[in-house]
């Protein structure tokens, strides 16, 4: 069964990125590749990549400095008001609008496989706002950077479903319940 996923970091402040949009924070931390949450054992089970424009922007950048090439074998869709530059050899699919035909294409190419919300917490609340986000699966670091981008801009309801140590993380993965439900 296909699962729409917001794998991600976050200092333990709660943010993605700094004002500047720097991941510096997250470059220095311990990690074992092969350990709770690991990168490699999550991407295995990915069928589409879905991403905003900042975070596409940031990695087209990266790539172009480091000339390494796009990280992603299959689909990835970058959703965005304007045009954008591709990346030559890579699958990526530019799209707007409504989040519910989004989702379905992602989740026919993904094949049973699941959804990747890859950065941008603004992208993972549309889609959890929409009822189709199922997890956030994070990797917690021991970090504060005071002000940026935020983990997830919206109130929701979680339930925490796993928790474990990866060397300097905490890796917790919740369960999104839906919209925060208010108290009197």
């Amino acid at each position: 069964m296909t699962r729409t996923i917001f794998f991600t970091a976050t200092t333990l402040d709660g943010y993605l990125a700094d004002e500047n949009d720097s991941l510096d924070w997250l470059f220095k931390q311990d990690i074992d590749g092969g350990g709770p949450n690991s990168y490699d054992n999550f991407i295995n089970g990915v069928g589409a990549v879905v991403m905003g424009r900042t975070t596409y922007e940031w990695v087209r950048e990266h790539l172009l400095a480091s000339e390494e090439p796009w990280p992603y074998k299959m689909p990835a869709w970058v959703l965005s008001h304007g045009e954008l530059p591709g990346v030559e050899g890579a699958d990526i699919r530019f799209a707007q609008g409504d989040i519910q035909p989004i989702h379905a294409a992602l989740a026919a190419a993904a094949a049973g496989k699941d959804i990747y919300v890859v950065g941008g917490g603004d992208l993972a609340a549309q889609f959890a706002e929409a009822g189709l986000l199922d997890e956030l699966v994070l990797s917690i670091a021991p970090a504060t950077v005071g002000s940026g981008r935020p983990l997830f801009p919206r109130k929701f309801d979680l339930e925490l479903t796993d928790l474990a140590r990866n060397r300097s993380f905490i890796c917790a993965i919740y369960k999104v319940l839906g919209p925060a439900k208010k108290t009197s």
